[in-house]
């Protein structure tokens, strides 16, 4: 079970922008360090157990699923963890207000609009792709219920 492609490279995309912004000397660089320290290990959990389910979905929406029990399992960890990956996702933002603002007094356009696109991001995960996550779980749960 693989998170989707385009999931894993837009974190990778994320963090090459913040290591832009990490390079940047001064406030800029010690903020950006800030919002990385706080997201790498966010991003491993969601890469853990968040995302993986995604893995499962076809664009027909039929077929087997592998590992049924472990898109279980997963999503069970999902389940436990999200407040506090969303609680994550607060501190993140708070951290990324704080590069936005330095981002801007240092006139660094660029740094700006990352902050605006992690934002984004942590929005989609909170209304799209946890959810997702959690219902692929929920289906394959009751499908193997009503296999048994």
């Amino acid at each position: 079970m693989r998170i989707p492609i385009s999931l894993r490279k837009e974190h990778e995309e994320l963090l090459s922008m913040l290591e832009r912004a990490m390079a940047t000397p001064g406030e800029v660089g010690e903020a950006a360090q800030v919002v990385f320290d706080l997201l790498m290990p966010h991003f491993h959990r969601e890469e853990e157990f968040a995302l993986p389910q995604l893995g499962s979905l076809s664009l027909s929406g039929e077929g087997k699923v592998e590992r049924p029990e472990r898109i279980i399992e997963l999503t069970d960890q999902l389940r436990e963890e999200l407040p506090r990956m969303l609680e994550e996702h607060v501190q993140i933002a708070i951290a990324l207000e704080s590069l936005q603002a330095a981002a801007e007094s240092a006139g660094l356009e660029e740094h700006v609009k990352f902050a605006d696109m992690l934002l984004l991001h942590a929005q989609m995960e909170e209304e799209v792709l946890y959810p997702a996550s959690l219902l692929i779980g929920s289906y394959v749960k009751r499908s193997l219920v009503t296999q048994a």
